[in-house]
């Protein structure tokens, strides 16, 4: 074998050597790595993640509950049952007399009369005064028709005896007649009022609370008067 032949096996050697250098190398660099970050340390633990993400305990949640059940209790509708009603008609509607009806009806709309308790129509109702709107139109006064301030308030408290003494564990402790005929309700059931002289009472024998509502419609005065359960 010349001297050439020998000289191309050492380059051939040389090269096929930087090849496999170039193959084997770079295969073992291009491995992928198997280490996988986890998604929590492995040192946190279940408090930690409880802490870092504010979310409330169990106890948390029972508070939470108790407060919304007490809300809804304290925001729940009292039950009311309607346990008499009455109307008189309006005969008389001078604008004078329908504002006195009407602002009387207002102060005893929602009036409460608890057990044991006595309703005093003088109390909640107070003393007519032009201050307080009342204005002057017909009343009956020791038998005669005159002009006065809160004319028209008997027709109210008439209304409303009538409608008390239809309920069972209702007692009229004061009730007075005009003496003559009204016009809006027939003799001996009218309920006259003046104030600190003639006053309409009812005590409340029951176990439960009555409420009043007064208004006019369909050009009658009218009265409900409901139990509250």
């Amino acid at each position: 074998m010349n001297k050439k032949w020998i000289i191309g096996i050492i380059i051939l050697l040389i090269i096929g050597g930087i090849l496999l250098y170039i193959f084997f190398g770079n295969t073992s660099n291009n491995q992928p790595s198997e280490y996988t970050p986890s998604r929590t340390s492995a040192n946190t633990t279940l408090a930690d993640d409880s802490a870092n993400n504010n979310s409330p305990n169990s106890n948390d949640t029972n508070n939470i509950s108790n407060e919304q059940a007490n809300e809804q209790n304290q925001n729940r509708t009292t039950q009311k049952t309607k346990v008499s009603s009455f109307s008189t008609p309006i005969v008389d509607d001078h604008e004078n007399r329908i504002t006195n009806i009407k602002i009387t009806c207002s102060r005893i709309s929602g009036t409460k009369v608890k057990a044991g308790e006595e309703f005093s129509f003088c109390d909640v109702v107070g003393q007519p005064s032009a201050e307080d709107g009342y204005k002057e139109a017909h009343a009956f006064v020791d038998g005669e028709v005159v002009n006065a301030i809160g004319g028209g308030n008997c027709q109210v408290s008439t209304t409303i005896y009538n409608a008390a003494k239809k309920i069972d564990g209702v007692e009229i402790t004061e009730r007075h007649e005009h003496g003559k005929e009204v016009g809006y309700i027939e003799m001996g059931k009218d309920a006259t009022v003046a104030y600190d002289y003639y006053d309409l009472k009812f005590e409340n024998h029951n176990d439960f609370t009555l409420e009043l509502e007064a208004y006019i419609k369909n050009d009658k005065v009218c009265v409900d008067i409901y139990k509250i359960l």
